[in-house]
């Protein structure tokens, strides 16, 4: 037998570390190369791992909702060919921002280094087979009990059923989501239903307090003591983890290094609604949803070619404006795991219908959590629809590296003079905010005015475009 360990790749978007979501084998399964064996959770997406070799699962190295480093053993398939087993460091996950080794000697935690290096043959290892990371960092020690060692018991050969291998807890798919929402462990939890399986209740008693600590053990690392208020209710405490994380990093980093100016436009868009409307019958768009923020999307990217500088990007290091003659349209989409920016590559050289298409995948795949890395990094400008929330505006932060976003707010039928006479038309508000570094007053007005003439004659399009 030739016990091969998949270690845990970085998937291309300098990753550190993930989520195991779900697993899609189990031991005794056999594989080809290529199969999906694994969905994680990165910062950015979820993303399907493919199996880089073939053969039978004999190993399920860690559990799902555990969170692992790059380089770190995930899974073990005998490839049938004979030899000796792989040797193989023990599975490690992260607890509150360190790295722990689930079977090491003296239980050290080490804090979160530099991973990187090269592979066995000089290449850099990434999705599939190139070999483990190389690691680099700290090690302090840790007052704890001694991890379990069934993970390291497996891949030595010793025979340890799948459940004893990956630690996982009995539960159904919605009690398991309930706990992810929730941030906690369900290997923690004890379970009261038939054959130990967990239950909601016995997440929801967790969570008030009921037993856990006389259950798990006080001080245990994966369960915090709830908060109560003055007024007797509890707090929820939600782990800032994923894509959360990862908005918050680059949101503080654009607030506080991007100096913001926002300007304000209020349009009548009666023209542009009309618009929708006739598209919303065109045999062309019939099997797709048009919206007006198809239209606000064609106009920023028209009065992004007419305003190159607002297109742009501020390069510190080179003490460069960086002007883009491309157009990678983001548009921040709502979805379950956060606020999220894919953007549409080149989308200056689409039609209408194209972009349309491009729009309607690029947020069904977001809000379907399948957003790839690639998607998620290159945008040169945004657009925010806070509209779909009924708000009016807004002052969005930029998205990093970029030098404008477009808020568009809720389109309303409200009172207007139109030649000296009251009408109902259909009003909306614009709002764009801009980097001052490389973006001046005049090229913002004249960006933010542009998009709102589109809107309110959407046949200058043919002028401009």
């Amino acid at each position: 037998m030739a016990v091969k360990h998949f270690n845990l790749p970085d998937p291309g978007e300098g990753l550190l570390e993930a989520e195991i979501v779900s697993w899609k084998v189990k031991v005794g399964d056999v594989v080809k190369v290529n199969d999906i064996v694994v969905e994680i959770e990165t910062a950015k997406s979820l993303v399907e791992l493919p199996a880089p070799y073939a053969g039978t699962v004999t190993a399920i190295l860690v559990s799902e909702g555990d969170t692992v480093a790059v380089g770190t053993p995930i899974i073990s398939v005998d490839d049938g060919l004979g030899g000796d087993v792989a040797p193989v460091a023990a599975p490690t996950t992260t607890v509150a921002g360190t790295f722990k080794t689930a079977a090491s000697d003296d239980d050290e935690q080490i804090e979160a280094g530099k991973i990187g290096g090269a592979a066995p043959g000089g290449r850099v290892a990434v999705l599939v087979g190139y070999g483990p990371r190389v690691t680099e960092a700290k090690r302090r020690p840790r007052k704890s009990a001694g991890a379990g060692t069934s993970a390291a018991a497996a891949v030595a050969g010793a025979p340890v059923s799948e459940a004893v291998v990956t630690g996982k807890a009995l539960a159904k798919p919605p009690v398991r989501k309930l706990a992810k929402d929730l941030g906690i462990n369900l290997s923690q939890v004890i379970g009261s239903g038939e054959g130990g399986i967990v239950t909601r209740a016995d997440v929801q008693a967790y969570v008030a307090g009921g037993g856990a600590e006389a259950a798990n053990g006080a001080g245990s690392a994966a369960y915090t003591e709830p908060v109560f208020a003055a007024t007797g209710e509890r707090e929820t405490r939600i782990p800032i983890k994923g894509v959360r994380k990862v908005t918050a990093q680059a949101m503080v980093a654009s607030a506080f290094t991007a100096p913001h100016v926002t300007e304000f436009i209020t349009v009548d868009v009666t023209r542009m609604m009309r618009l929708v409307d006739r598209l919303r019958t065109d045999r062309e768009f019939m099997d797709v949803k048009v919206s007006p923020l198809l239209i606000v999307a064609r106009a920023l990217i028209i009065a992004s070619g007419r305003n190159p500088g607002i297109n742009a990007s501020w390069d510190e290091g080179a003490q460069e404006i960086v002007v883009k003659s491309y157009v990678n349209l983001g548009i921040a989409a709502a979805t379950p795991r956060g606020l999220m920016v894919p953007n549409i590559k080149d989308a200056d050289q689409m039609s209408l219908r194209q972009l349309a298409d491009a729009m309607a995948n690029l947020v069904s795949t977001a809000r379907a959590g399948k957003t790839q890395p690639a998607a998620m990094s290159g945008g040169t400008i945004t657009i925010t629809n806070v509209g779909v929330f009924g708000v009016d505006t807004g002052t969005p932060i930029l998205n990093s590296g970029e030098a404008a976003i477009l808020c568009f707010g809720a389109v309303r039928q409200v009172p207007w003079v139109v030649r000296g006479k009251i009408k109902p038309r259909w009003v909306t508000q614009l709002s764009l905010s801009f980097d001052h570094r490389l973006v001046d007053g005049d090229l913002g007005s004249r960006s933010l005015a542009d998009v709102a003439a589109i809107l309110h004659d959407p046949s200058q399009a043919f002028v401009w475009g």
